[in-house]
């Protein structure tokens, strides 16, 4: 850097030595006419400049005569500035260009040396300091090239350096250009192995290869093939069209059988394929068979995790109508419990799972005997959002109800403290929250507590 910068500060000094040469050369020219202004051996350029010289004087365009003698200037000093190239840096140099001063012809003459002298002086100070310069630069990513850490490396600076060097020196090997004309790879799969999956699965399938995808299914032990296929399946099976033809090929048993893994990715893909085929009326009539097995997994998984809120949505499907509730009724205490435990999301499912058990009155009588937390009275607070307090709203309503229509109230000694009949019915809290909801924000919860408030 030390040389290039030194080398700079010469040529801005020759440059500004010859201008002021030129100026005074330029202010002094004229007072002579009978003074010619180049001095070649060409008689025909002579005649020519003088004949330039003079017209422009006659005709009073001294300006354009200025102009063209400033052009010629120009290109006789860069003559001899491309001349001057094959002259070496030595005392020789000095007194070539003295000797030029002696044979010029005044002031234009002095200027034609002292350039020259100048620009031998900075070309011997520079040297290859210009030439350095020119190859130190930053690298610059090819346009075609993919974007850091693709899988060609065409960002790795040391390989995108070593192989523009190798271009530039003109000795690139053929494995080289093999390599660097080759098309980067763009995008790449994202399959965890190496199995070419037959479908996509956001493709509709029709029969023959829903029977495909359930042979796959049923004969691979590949955990990421079984959730492709899993995935794939549950896309098809939101079409009523398809709910039917699964239950047909036999793929009730084969995707159940998936919910006994260890693997909770694949227990929640089976159970979100479960959960669509459920919407079927006679798919629910073979999905009864592991309702259990899909509630006990769904009380002992990890708390607010993927397979529980799976688990928990199929559950709710199957408890749409009053044909398979009773095969939970064991599971009343463990559902309240979730409520009071799980976050927003498992509280939200929770509770339209038991809304689902409210609106049959012939589960009233073991719903309201379950023990609950007595921490439940929590959820009638105003400060939960309009969907837990609607939802929570309900599930009172519903109980209230069904305990009028029953005849619950008169037997009220049969039930424990700690029972949610207690809580909801014979403790009075509940009531007090629910009138201090009357004044609240949302205009929808304030409906719902007066709808309630009037059926006390």
């Amino acid at each position: 850097m030390g040389r290039t910068r030194e080398a700079g500060c010469v040529v801005a000094g020759v440059v500004i030595g010859a201008g002021a040469c030129y100026c005074v050369y330029r202010l002094t020219w004229g007072r002579d006419d009978s003074e010619k202004i180049w001095d070649y051996n060409n008689d025909d350029e002579d005649e020519e400049s003088s004949d330039i010289t003079e017209t422009g004087v006659e005709s009073g365009k001294g300006a354009n005569t200025l102009v063209g003698a400033g052009a010629r200037l120009q290109g006789d000093l860069k003559a001899k500035a491309e001349v001057g190239v094959e002259l070496k840096s030595s005392p020789d140099a000095k007194l070539g260009a003295h000797a030029g001063t002696q044979t010029g012809s005044g002031l234009e003459a002095k200027a034609k040396a002292l350039f020259n002298t100048l620009k031998e002086q900075a070309r011997s100070k520079t040297g290859k300091g210009t030439r350095l310069g020119t190859i130190s630069g930053t690298r610059i990513l090819a346009p075609s090239l993919p974007c850091p850490g693709g899988r060609g490396g065409g960002c790795h600076p040391t390989r995108n350096g070593a192989r523009a060097g190798s271009r530039a020196s003109g000795k690139c090997k053929g494995r080289a250009r093999a390599k660097s004309t080759r098309t980067p790879a763009t995008a790449w799969p994202v399959r965890r192995g190496k199995f070419n999956f037959p479908y996509k699965i956001d493709d509709i399938l029709g029969a023959s290869d829903l029977q495909k995808v359930l042979n796959i299914l049923e004969r691979t032990n590949d955990p990421f093939i079984q959730e492709v296929a899993l995935v794939t399946l549950g896309n098809n099976a939101a079409y009523s069209f398809n709910q039917n033809a699964i239950r047909e090929l036999g793929g009730l048993p084969i995707i159940a059988k998936l919910i006994k893994t260890k693997d909770p990715i694949i227990r929640e893909k089976a159970y979100n394929a479960l959960n669509n085929l459920s919407v079927n009326a006679e798919n629910q009539g073979k999905i009864k068979m592991y309702i259990s097995q899909v509630c006990d997994d769904t009380m002992i998984c990890r708390l607010d995790s993927a397979v529980q809120m799976a688990g928990l949505r199929l559950l709710t499907n199957m408890t749409v109508t009053n044909h398979y509730q009773h095969l939970l009724s064991y599971s009343f205490p463990d559902f309240f419990a979730l409520l009071f435990l799980g976050n927003y999301f498992t509280k939200i499912q929770i509770m339209k799972l038991i809304i689902n058990f409210t609106e049959n009155p012939a589960m009233t009588r073991e719903l309201v005997s379950c023990k609950v937390p007595s921490e439940l009275i929590s959820l009638f607070n105003k400060e939960w959002d309009r969907e837990i307090l609607l939802n929570i709203l309900t599930l009172f309503e519903n109980i209230n109800d069904n305990i009028k229509n029953e005849g619950l109230a008169s037997s009220r000694k049969e039930f424990s403290r700690s029972s949610l009949f207690f809580l909801f019915k014979e403790s009075g809290v509940c009531v007090k929250k629910i009138k201090a909801l009357a004044n609240h924000n949302d205009l929808v919860v304030k409906v719902k507590v007066l709808k309630v408030l009037t059926k006390l």
